[in-house]
């Protein structure tokens, strides 16, 4: 391994913001606090963000991750539903087994539940734009009954969706996307229906786009970009597509510092690194240092955002039992 005096200089672009969010840090803290008041185990149905070293930490502190309340016995533990959301369906499950639960939704995830709700009240079919499978789409689209909401991918889609006619329409997003994706299917989907309701404040979260706004900040001075995330991470994607976009020559994802392959900063001078909002700072720094084995590092940050959002703890965690 080359010393300190033969390595390599590399500027490294430091995103800001980047990494967690105030929906993912209070997700967290809402299973970190069950379990200091109630005791192991607490139960998470889904995992509470996507971030497999996060749910790794919460798993060693007494957490225990299940798919469907139908896993966890009738002991009394709590049971917290993850930062995505849940369909309506969940919690209704939970009241009948007479479980505790502990919703760590993000209150911008549940701002679209409430529009969805809204705009069905009014009699308005709903188009979703939002990826398939995704927890948060399953979630969202499960707060009103079967066939009140359609579901847009991409703009394919949003040219070809045919909703039931004679049917007001309105609009709602998935929190995670691409900003500018996003922006063109709402395009094509106006100029098709010119009367679709819009949100009254855009759907995609600040966390989600500050971060693509640094990503496209740093892409056009960087040879790399480096996303810390998961491969399941919604808003982690976008940030490596994002960079693509902008004009990076590549743009990779990685989960540790562990994965980085140095091989891959071959005539690299400048590299950029930001952190999906799932991923905690202590992952950007594993990475940082894995670079400074091979390199020795010139760190610059680019700040697009100062966020200062922080959401409280749900009253059951901080409010004295009656």
């Amino acid at each position: 391994m080359p010393d300190a005096t033969t390595k390599p200089q590399l500027h490294v672009l430091l995103a800001g913001p980047r990494g967690f969010c105030a929906g993912v840090d209070r997700a967290i803290k809402i299973v970190e606090e069950a379990i200091r008041q109630y005791g192991a185990p607490v139960y998470v149905r889904h995992e509470i963000v996507h971030n497999r070293f996060v749910v790794e930490s919460l798993e060693r502190q007494g957490a225990v991750f299940v798919e469907e309340l139908d896993e966890i016995p009738d002991n009394g533990k709590p049971v917290v539903f993850s930062a995505h959301g849940v369909p309506k369906s969940i919690p209704s499950e939970a009241e009948r087994r007479k479980m505790f639960y502990l919703d760590a939704t993000c209150p911008l995830v549940s701002k679209v539940h409430r529009e969805a709700e809204h705009h069905h009240a009014r009699g308005r079919h709903i188009l979703m734009i939002g990826h398939d499978h995704h927890p948060e789409v399953i979630g969202t689209m499960g707060q009103l009954p079967d066939g009140c909401v359609t579901l847009v991918e991409d703009e394919a889609q949003a040219r070809l969706v045919q909703p039931p006619a004679g049917q007001p329409l309105a609009f709602i997003t998935q929190t995670t996307l691409s900003v500018d994706d996003t922006a063109e299917m709402v395009r094509i989907l106006t100029q098709r229906f010119p009367d679709i309701a819009a949100p009254a404040k855009e759907d995609i979260c600040y966390a989600t786009t500050n971060r693509q706004a640094a990503v496209k900040e740093i892409a056009p001075r960087a040879d790399l970009m480096i996303v810390v995330g998961a491969p399941n991470s919604s808003n982690s994607l976008r940030l490596v597509e994002v960079a693509q976009r902008a004009g990076v020559a590549r743009s990779i994802m990685v989960q540790r510092g562990r994965d980085l392959d140095l091989a891959l900063l071959e005539g690299v001078r400048t590299v950029g690194v930001t952190a999906g909002a799932s991923a905690p700072e202590v992952l950007v720094e594993e990475v940082l240092n894995r670079l400074r084995e091979g390199y020795n590092l010139r760190t610059e940050e680019v700040v697009v955002a100062e966020e200062k959002v922080i959401f409280k703890l749900p009253a059951a965690l901080t409010q004295p039992a009656a």
